[in-house]
């Protein structure tokens, strides 16, 4: 099997999603020097950030992330590859790692269903793919818990959230969701994702929307979070 990766990365080489350097056999995706660089989130900030963006709409039961979004640097750069450059696999890569950390924590919520954060037609036409759901194709990899992509749908195009304080974010963001298939979600453990939260608006309007139509608890995982 190494014989026969060393041929393929010969003929078509991999390169490091974050840094654009050739990856040796060893390495997935992103090579083991920035992966060294990356911040990973540790309890105690999970604790912080959830108190700061969850507890006060109480929409929220609990959530986890792996990396901190830190401007110009790894993580934002392996987003940008995820999101705009086609990489699509990355996204199950992403999620696989994610799935491996919150194994012991899904047991603890009794997760039913997976359910990734919709984009709208329009701009999943333009991307090819929703990234989101790459990211939950990795975690059902490693949870075995099913995923569905057609729970919620996105009614209404929003402008992009990224220049928006909180307040502008909730306002665009409000009203943009519907369901598709109520029935499949009353009295269900929901974990939804998305690749990066920034103000959590997105997510807690989606969690609104599924508690409002008979959800049991709203669970949130991600791959990276702004500050």
């Amino acid at each position: 099997m190494k014989f026969l990766t060393e041929i393929a990365d010969f003929f078509l080489p991999r390169f490091c999603a974050a840094c654009n350097t050739k990856l040796i056999i060893e390495e997935n995706f992103v090579c083991h020097q920035c992966l060294s660089k990356i911040h990973e989130i540790d309890g105690s900030q999970i604790t912080m950030l959830y108190l700061r963006k969850f507890r006060e709409t109480k929409i929220v039961s609990d959530f986890y992330v792996l990396y901190l979004f830190e401007k110009d640097k790894e993580v934002q750069r392996i987003i940008h590859q995820l999101k705009y450059n086609h990489k699509f696999l990355l996204g199950k890569y992403l999620g696989e790692n994610l799935g491996e950390a919150i194994s012991k924590l899904v047991n603890k919520w009794q997760i039913d269903m997976i359910v990734p954060v919709p984009l709208h037609p329009v701009k999943r036409a333009e991307r090819g793919y929703n990234q989101s759901y790459y990211i939950t194709k990795g975690l059902n990899k490693v949870l075995n818990i099913p995923v569905n992509q057609r729970i919620i749908r996105r009614k209404r195009f929003t402008q992009s959230q990224t220049k928006l304080d909180r307040k502008a974010r909730e306002q665009n963001i409000k009203g943009a969701f519907a369901l598709r298939r109520n029935s499949l979600i009353v009295g269900k453990n929901i974990l939804l994702v998305d690749d990066v939260v920034t103000t959590g608006a997105t997510v807690r309007e989606c969690g609104r929307l599924l508690l409002r139509n008979g959800a049991n608890k709203i669970f949130v995982a991600a791959v990276a979070i702004a500050e």
